[in-house]
């Protein structure tokens, strides 16, 4: 199964990441190469037996099994949803939305002691502050999240230190869409941002060939600035890419407008062209 291709085939390299740190533990000496790069990539995050929980939390609410949980979102084309049952069900599934309060073991991952000690530290010393929890599924086939800044689509002061944490339930490579970062792009600032395939920056600014693939066994995890350019092409192998993502931001920030936003971001509202 494979999703429908709309973009140029060179918007997304399968150039690998070179530097993976073993634990998060290593995490506490690379600050200057999170400050130079926008991201770092960890191989062990959470241990095999938490992560296979994870899975087993995720499958929980995609089956009703927590009857108030409302936030499951499904891939297009796939009909009635009511209709679908166990695994097609599941793997019908794009992503979940603010699981946190509904599953103690989603609760635990994203509130983890050593996880929050090194989001404190890329904030420089900071309280970090939970604000949005995803649970991104990639289905086989499933769809393109093109290339973007997730301070896009908060509505925080544009200097708000936003931490990004992408932990893989499943391993995640080249093929079944692993993500792609642009290496040190959260030093270029501010981007203009459109609505085409997505809320995204125009395919035309981005440095084609400079960007990164990060592949993630499971359990592994990528961490970012709320600035670094990233993306995800299609799920092109049969294998489902499933993964937990929180965004932190320091506990003392104040919200903007999204009006402040747009004003930053908003690439249609500022007259630019794409």
């Amino acid at each position: 199964m494979s999703g429908v291709l709309d973009h140029d085939l060179d918007l997304y390299s399968v150039q690998a990441a070179p530097h993976r740190l073993n634990d998060l533990s290593c995490a506490h000496d690379r600050k200057s190469m999170f400050d130079r790069d926008g991201f770092l990539v960890i191989g062990k995050a959470i241990s095999i037996e938490r992560t296979q929980a994870a899975i087993q939390a995720v499958d929980d609410l995609i089956d009703g099994m927590v009857p108030d949980f409302r936030g499951v979102q499904f891939e297009p084309g796939h009909g009635d949803k009511s209709e679908l049952k166990g695994d097609a069900r599941r793997r019908a599934v794009r992503k979940l939305m603010r699981f946190v309060d509904f599953d103690p073991r989603l609760h635990e991952l994203a509130y983890d002691t050593d996880l929050l000690a090194v989001v404190s530290l890329l904030m420089d010393g900071q309280q970090p502050h939970l604000f949005q929890d995803m649970a991104l599924l990639k289905p086989p086939g499933g769809s393109e999240k093109p290339w973007h800044q997730d301070m896009a689509y908060f509505n925080v002061p544009i200097d708000t230190p936003v931490i990004g944490v992408w932990i893989a339930l499943e391993d995640a490579n080249v093929d079944n869409g692993a993500l792609r970062m642009q290496p040190g792009s959260h030093l270029l600032g501010p981007m203009e941002h459109f609505k085409r395939r997505d809320w995204q920056i125009c395919d035309t600014q981005i440095d084609r060939g400079r960007d990164l693939a990060v592949p993630l066994p499971a359990g592994g995890a990528l961490i970012w600035h709320g600035l670094t350019q990233h993306g995800s092409p299609i799920n092109r192998s049969d294998q489902r890419r499933r993964a937990l993502q929180f965004h932190y931001r320091p506990a003392s920030t104040q919200e903007t407008t999204a009006e402040e936003r747009m004003a930053i971001y908003g690439g249609d509202v500022r007259g630019a062209e794409c």
